[in-house]
């Protein structure tokens, strides 16, 4: 799976000047989960990452390329949750490597769509106590309201992170995942945000390719992300040429 590999190979130029923090997956450093949707009222907030209409970015990108997320990890580029006194520019950034192949030693495009599919749900079934969570699919944002109790009780990035690694981890198919946490000033969230859309337009392609679109490339809506991105084009006709056969 490369489909994604531009957007990646850009991450790091993204996030500023800081050396980041880093940790690896510990499982048993995971910040307790209530298990569903909270409430931290406004009264009982620390802070807010995107508050005060702060930048506050999400995407996940998925890869089979050797390089990108070769182990579980946290990376912190800027303040931790620990360290932070009032709202803060945010991003959540997460690598996910992938292996999803078929009898002939191919990648399977279907299973690896669904991968994909269950990989973008994971931010929706991670809960840490403390840590209220308000994401737009739209807009690409994520923002996080975080309880003076979790400050108190130390909550911070690597314990947050490890939460989402064990979540990701239940799929069989994820290899390794790496998750970047941002808070710096000087990180381009702009550059972020415009990645994030793209990474969702090509989410939203495959799924169109999946569900048997047309192959007329001068009609179709979705040419310019066709053209711009290697491998959807040949992912599409090779999937025509596959059923064409069969």
């Amino acid at each position: 799976m490369e489909l994604y590999n531009s957007i990646i190979e850009k991450v790091d130029g993204l996030l500023g000047n800081a050396q980041p923090k880093r940790y690896e997956y510990n499982p048993a450093k995971c910040w307790e989960d209530v298990g569903g949707n909270q409430l931290v009222m406004m009264k009982e907030s620390a802070y807010e990452l995107g508050g005060d209409n702060k930048p506050a970015v999400n995407y996940a990108c998925v890869t089979s390329t050797d390089g990108f997320a070769d182990k579980d990890e946290i990376l912190v580029y800027g303040k931790d949750l620990n360290q932070i006194k009032g709202s803060v520019s945010f991003a959540r950034i997460v690598l996910v490597k992938v292996n999803i192949l078929d009898g002939e030693g191919e990648e399977d495009t279907e299973p690896l769509f669904r991968a994909i599919q269950d990989i973008d749900f994971v931010k929706y079934h991670v809960y840490p106590k403390g840590y209220m969570i308000r994401s737009s699919s739209d807009s690409h944002r994520e923002q996080v309201r975080v309880s003076k109790e979790a400050v108190r009780k130390g909550i911070t990035f690597e314990q947050v992170g490890n939460s989402y690694i064990a979540q990701y981890k239940k799929n069989p198919n994820i290899v390794a995942v790496k998750v970047i946490f941002v808070t710096t000033d000087d990180a381009d969230y702009a550059g972020m945000r415009a990645d994030a859309k793209k990474t969702r337009d090509i989410t939203m392609t495959l799924s169109k390719i999946l569900e048997g679109m047309a192959t007329d490339c001068h009609s179709c809506s979705l040419r310019e992300i066709c053209d711009e991105v290697e491998g959807l084009k040949e992912l599409h006709f090779g999937k025509e040429k596959k059923e064409f056969k069969g």
